[in-house]
C-alpha cells in the first residue's frame, strides 16, 4: 500500500478545512462525508450525521449514492485520486531528473515523508480503513487501491525503470522496486507514527528516510553491485 507515510498529527476534521473544489452539492456532500468517515470510520459513520455535516437531506445521499456503501466508495476514491495526483507530481518532480542518484533520492525521500496538512483528513480516513477493513465492502477497498496507492506505485515504477535504463539502477522488476523504495523510506515512519496519528521530529524523519534510501541503493544501485 502506498497511501502511507506520516502525513500529519491528529487533524482537526471540519468541513471548513476541506481541500478546495467545485462548489456544487456533490462536492459539499463528499467533503462532509470525508469529515465524518475520517473521524468515525465506516461502521460508526451514519448517514444522518453525514447529512447534517454536509447540510443536505438523507434522501439526497440515497438518491446520489444509493446508501452508505456507495457513498463511502465515492469518498475514498475521490480523496485517493486527489492525494495520488499530488504524490505523482512529487514523484515526477524528484525522480524525473536524476543528477546525483543518492542525493536526489534522499531529497525525494525527505519530501515524501514530510507531513502534508492539506491531506490530513485523507490519511485519517486511511487509518479508519485499516482499523475497520473487515467491515468495509471489498469493492470500496479495491476501488481505493486502484485510485490511489496502485496508481502512485505505477508512477514510481515508471520513474525507477527510466533511471535503470539510464544506467543508474539494476532492476529486474520495477513494481517490486517501487514497493521496496517506499517501504524502506517510509515504512518505519508509518509504523512509529501509527499511520500519521502521531508525529516525529524533523531530524528523526530525515534520519529514517535517508537510511531507507541508502538501504535501497545498496540493493539496487549499480555502483553498489560492482
Amino acid at each position: 500500500m502506498i497511501d502511507m507515510p506520516a502525513r500529519e498529527s491528529r487533524p482537526r476534521l471540519t468541513v471548513e478545512n476541506r481541500p478546495a473544489g467545485r462548489g456544487d452539492k456533490r462536492r459539499t456532500l463528499l467533503d462532509g462525508a470525508l469529515v465524518v468517515f475520517a473521524a468515525d470510520g465506516y461502521s460508526r459513520g451514519s448517514i444522518d450525521n453525514i447529512a447534517r455535516t454536509a447540510d443536505v437531506s438523507s434522501r439526497t445521499i440515497y438518491n446520489q449514492f444509493g446508501g452508505k456503501a456507495g457513498l463511502f466508495e465515492a469518498v475514498i476514491v475521490d480523496s485517493a485520486e486527489r492525494v495520488a495526483e499530488a504524490q505523482i507530481i512529487t514523484v515526477q518532480r524528484y525522480l524525473g531528473r536524476i543528477v546525483d542518484l543518492e542525493a536526489d533520492l534522499i531529497e525525494f525521500g525527505r519530501v515524501w515523508t514530510t507531513p502534508s496538512p492539506a491531506y490530513a483528513p485523507h490519511f485519517a480516513l486511511v487509518r479508519q480503513i485499516i482499523a475497520d477493513a473487515g467491515h468495509i465492502p471489498k469493492a470500496a477497498l479495491r476501488a481505493w487501491q486502484q485510485a490511489g496507492p496502485l496508481r502512485v506505485r505505477r508512477e514510481i515504477a515508471t520513474q525507477l525503470r527510466r533511471i535503470a535504463d539510464a544506467g543508474h539502477l539494476d532492476i529486474a522488476d520495477a513494481d517490486i522496486a517501487a514497493v521496496h523504495l517506499v517501504q524502506l523510506v517510509a515504512g518505519d515512519i508509518t509504523t512509529r507514527t501509527y499511520h500519521g496519528a502521531a508525529s516525529l521530529p524533523k531530524a528523526e524523519l530525515r534520519r529514517l528516510s535517508d537510511a531507507g534510501v541508502r538501504a535501497f541503493l545498496h540493493g539496487y544501485a549499480r555502483f553498489h553491485r560492482k
